[in-house]
This record gives C-alpha cells, structure tokens and sequence, in this order.
C-alpha cells in the first residue's frame, strides 16, 4: 500500500509542482525539480523517513521493489544519510495501524506533509440517491503557507483523490 500512496503522491506532485517546494532557510524557496517522497517509518527508538527516489518516474514495482529495500535497511540501521535526508515531500501513513485521522507535523525544510488514515467502509449516496458502502480513506495535508497556499493544496488534493479512485493510472 505505502508503494501505491507514494506513486500517487509523486503522480500528484508532477501535475502541482508548488506543493514539492521547499525552503532550506526559512528565507529562500525553491521547486524541486525531482519528486523525492519520504515515507515515515517507526524503528526501534524512533521515527525515520526513507526516501523513494522520482517517485513519478519510477513505475509501480521497482517502487515497491525499492520501498521494501530501504524499510529493511532502517530497520537494521543501515540507510545512508542520501537515502533518508533527500525528501522534497513527505507521506506518513498511520493508516496501516487503524488509525483513521490524524494530523502530521511537517518537517524542517519542506513545503508538505500527507497524512493517510486507514481505509474504512461507509455508506455513500451516489448522484441519484441509492446507497452503497464503499472504503473511504482520510487524507489531509499539513502545509507551510510561506510557500503552498490553501488553494494550491486543494487543487493537489483533488488530483491525488482521482489518481487513488481511478488505480489503472497508478500502472501506466
């Protein structure tokens, strides 16, 4: 799941480039031209957030192929300082968990962080009425405004929810 979410991610982030910004100094800004998402992974005495390399670029496999590859390197404490300090845009997904909300704290440096909550069934009416229980995931983003604006979140937000309900684009 967290190879998908990162593929949606980066697919999302191509289409809205502001949101992959970032700010070093708290004075300059810049737009990352390669779309790095680090994912939070708890180890043994803490948190780290590896580093899935043009995530947009990369295709659906050699992502999971890569993920699985760096989660066993932060378990056994084994990353290099490029395989976890290089994240223009981070994802924490507490939703493997069962936690269903919650609110991620963005880390120094960057422009946005999502958070992913668990898939949970829920009954939806469709445009004529009729209901059906479908899963519903939570997702929300913590952004610095110096640099992503509420809007811009917004508009990011409405693609990333297309690409995970349409998943045929996450394999093209």
């Amino acid at each position: 799941m967290t190879a998908l979410l990162a593929k949606a991610a980066g697919m999302a982030l191509a289409q809205h480039p502001v949101v992959n910004a970032s700010c070093k100094d708290g004075k300059s800004f810049s737009y990352n031209s390669n779309i790095n998402v680090a994912v939070a992974v708890a180890i043994n005495g803490g948190l780290i957030t590896p580093v899935l390399q043009d995530a947009d670029k990369l295709d659906l496999y050699l992502l999971s192929q890569k993920w699985k590859e760096l989660v066993g390197k932060a378990r056994s404490k084994q990353l290099q300082p490029h395989e976890y300090n290089s994240g223009t845009f981070t994802l924490s997904n507490l939703g493997m968990f069962g936690v269903d909300r919650f609110d991620a704290i963005l880390p120094p440096g960057q422009g946005a962080i999502m958070a992913v909550g668990a898939s949970k069934p829920t009954v939806v009416a469709d445009k004529d009425g009729f209901f059906s229980v479908k899963n519903k995931m939570l997702v929300n983003v913590t952004a610095d405004h110096r640099i992503v604006y509420g809007a811009d979140l917004a508009a990011f937000l409405q693609t990333f929810a297309k690409i995970v309900e349409n998943p045929d684009s996450l394999t093209l």
